[in-house]
């Protein structure tokens, strides 16, 4: 039986996690991170994490040798062509990572959550699509609560992916996370049995 690859995306602070989550709890579904991989592509020592070091200067290093994200976010949040650069290191690094996940997965259904799918093209990883959405307010908010930024940085990540409009164009599925916790698992467990009927 081929494998049921669920790619979970959506923009930043809409709620991929507790989607993922949730299926991984209740649907005891394994769950592949793209996020724990681009961590794991900058770790001290990495080969990555020196050529980051090599361009931007030890600055971008903290005292313990791991990446300084805060200041590699007022580089790239703010320049595109520097945003580029880090991801053209990072996304070919997730994604072998990504593959290696799926090869090796002995299940049929499994999830990536990869909050880039569609801007590091790796949509071809995935079967289905599940987009995680909420209104462009409460997107904003939850960010600037989540990570203590304030309005502009928030702003910069947001506009640094692809719309959320966008992404629901090209979603097999939608996620309105606009309300509370009961009402996105119940979307969530309606997706899980629509789908299961077609299988």
């Amino acid at each position: 039986m081929n494998k049921r690859i669920i790619g979970l995306t959506g923009g930043i602070a809409t709620g991929k996690t507790t989607v993922a989550d949730y299926l991984a709890h209740t649907y005891h579904l394994p769950i592949f991170d793209a996020d724990i991989y681009a961590r794991e592509a900058v770790a001290p020592g990495s080969a990555i994490l020196q050529a980051i070091a090599t361009k931007y200067g030890e600055q971008i290093l903290l005292d313990d040798g791991n990446l300084n994200r805060v200041k590699l976010g007022e580089i790239i949040f703010n320049q595109p062509t520097e945003r580029s650069y880090i991801e053209g290191l990072i996304h070919p690094y997730v994604g072998d990572r990504l593959v290696t996940a799926i090869h090796h997965s002995s299940v049929n259904t499994l999830v990536l959550v990869v909050p880039l799918l569609f801007e590091a093209h790796m949509t071809n990883l995935v079967t289905e699509i599940w987009v995680v959405s909420c209104h462009p307010e409460q997107q904003l908010q939850r960010l600037m609560v989540r990570n203590h930024l304030t309005k502009s940085q928030a702003q910069a990540r947001i506009d640094s992916q692809m719309s959320l409009t966008e992404k629901k164009k090209l979603a097999n599925f939608i996620l309105e996370n606009t309300g509370n916790f009961d009402e996105l698992c119940q979307q969530i467990d309606r997706i899980m049995q629509d789908s299961e009927k077609l299988l």
